[in-house]
Formats: structure tokens, sequence, C-alpha cells
């Protein structure tokens, strides 16, 4: 088994064991098994990878030269939330200017081979996996974990003006959980289903529908929630403050012109727009920004040069 898989194999069993340490209150260090699941080890066990922190989550135990650091730095956030401390991440691949897709609604695929099995490793890792009614209409995705080995997440589609029909896969595959969410004044008496998805109706009268949206997940124990697309969900999303991390991944290309990626209600000065602490993760030859929305804004290191060559 190579690092990626290995890495890939512990960050399964720590996405599950972690909702089990939740109520620890005291911290708990594993080190990988031969069966590549984690065991219990000693605080100065040489093999441990990953140490559980109460009221934080996992710390990496590797060194920072190892294969699968870079791994454990992206997804361990999302491994170490829980119910006390729940998660939403908001994910868009977007062109180097700033697109999601051309006008016509094409979209498949803007980012690379990688970025696309990073979004199947989110979603293994995630209770739900949501889009947008724009998202399904052009895309008609599965929202599976069909590239990696993982659990496939509950696929919610979010569509407070009951835009879509039923024809769409998501309804009717059956090859995950699948909900469908929409105004509850469009919902026809005694309706109970879209296909094969139940319908759950909220006021989307309401100022800000993505947060009836959460919690209608949350009472449903979907405490790890992954927003992936499209730009107007995860921009209401991020507009109502509701997202913890936001993931843009940028991918040499050029659109000209078509549907854009983040649009917020526009700032007089720069001063205050948002700008987050990130982390920069190569994908093959797009550049994934991994935003800590809750975090300060990352300084420049004054012992770095001012620029160097990554790629």
């Amino acid at each position: 088994m190579d690092t990626t898989d290995l890495t890939w194999n512990l960050l399964l069993a720590a996405s599950e064991l972690g909702r089990r340490l939740d109520g620890a209150t005291r911290a708990a260090t594993f080190a990988a098994g031969d069966d590549a699941l984690l065991r219990p080890a000693d605080e100065g066990d040489p093999e441990a990878v990953l140490t559980w922190v109460p009221g934080f989550g996992w710390e990496s135990r590797l060194p920072a030269a190892h294969g699968g650091q870079a791994l454990f730095d992206l997804f361990l956030p999302l491994c170490s939330a829980s119910a006390a401390r729940p998660i939403t991440v908001g994910h868009l691949g977007q062109s180097l200017d700033g697109f999601i897709a051309t006008h016509s609604g094409d979209s498949q695929f803007v980012t690379g081979n990688d970025n696309i099995v990073h979004l199947h490793r989110m979603r293994a890792l995630s209770d739900a996996v949501v889009v947008g009614a724009g998202t399904v209409a052009a895309d008609n995705p599965q929202l599976t974990t069909r590239l990696v080995p993982g659990p496939h997440p509950l696929r919610v589609v979010f569509d407070p003006s009951r835009r879509l029909s039923a024809d769409f896969r998501i309804f009717t595959d059956g090859a995950a959980p699948v909900l469908y969410l929409c105004d509850s004044r469009r919902i026809a008496e005694g309706e109970t289903h879209v296909g094969q998805a139940p319908i759950v109706g909220f006021d989307a009268s309401v100022a800000s529908a993505p947060a009836e949206m959460l919690r209608i997940l949350r009472e449903r124990g979907c405490h790890r929630v992954f927003v992936e697309g499209g730009g107007v969900t995860v921009s209401a999303f991020l507009e109502a403050n509701l997202l913890d991390r936001l993931q843009i991944a940028v991918a040499p290309l050029l659109i000209g012109d078509g549907r854009p990626a983040i649009r917020l209600a526009p700032q007089a000065s720069l001063r205050d727009c948002l700008r987050p602490g990130y982390r920069v993760f190569r994908m093959g030859g797009d550049v994934l920004f991994d935003c800590d929305l809750h975090g300060t804004a990352s300084a420049p290191d004054a012992q770095d040069p001012s620029v160097s060559r990554v790629i």
C-alpha cells in the first residue's frame, strides 16, 4: 500500500473514531496498525501518528516531511468535527478569471482530476453533501464517493423555489440516501417524495434559508456538512456567515465570461473585505486555497523570500 492510500485509510479511521472521542476529557494517542487502522499508543510511541486533543480534535504526529502530512493537514479539520464542534465547508472550482462554468452551464470539468478526487474524499468524510438546484440542473451529479474508498454521505438538494423535476438521477439512482429541501409552501398536500427523495419543507421567506437548511441537517445528526456548489449556493452560505472553511480550487483556465464563482454584497473599502487565514495545496495543475473563515489573515513570514517558485 503506497503512502497516499495508507494515509487515506488512516483518515477514514480517524473520521469514524473522532465521533466516539467527542466527549473524551483526556488526550489519546494512536498509531497505525498493520491493518491501516488506528490502535491506541503511548504518548512517547515512535509510531504514533495522531493525538486526539479534547476540545480541539485531531493533531498530527507525523514529521513535516512525511509523505502523508499534506493529506493530514487538509482533512483533519473535517475529521475532528462532531456534534459539539460541527463544521460546514464550502468548495468551488473556478478558472483563473473567476468563473465556475460557461454561460451555457458547461462546467465539466473546470478543475482537473486531482481536484475531482478531492471532492470525493470530502464527501466520504462528511455526513451530508449539499448542492443547489442550479448544480443539479447543469451537471446532473451523482454526489457519491465512487472514486475513493469511503462511505457515501447523505445527498442534499437545496432548492427553495422548487425548480427541479424528479427526472434527475440523484432522485432515482438509489446509490445513496438523498433529501430534497424546498419552501414548504411549494409542497402539495400529502406529497412526501420527489422520486426516491423525501421532501422536507422549510420557511424560505426567512432572511436566511441556508440557516434553516443547516438546522434541519443538524437535527438529523449531520454535523459535518460539505456545500459542494454551485456559486449561488456557496455564496449564500458565505454571505450568511455559515461556513467555517471555504475551499477555492483555481484552475489554469480562462473562460472569458460565464457563471461567476463567489459573489457577495460589495464593500466600499478593501479594509472591510474578508481576508481569511489560509493554506495552499497543489492538486495537479490546480491550486487549492483552504480558507479558515474564523481565523485571522495569514501574515507573510519575514524569513521567506517575497517570491518563490512552487511548480
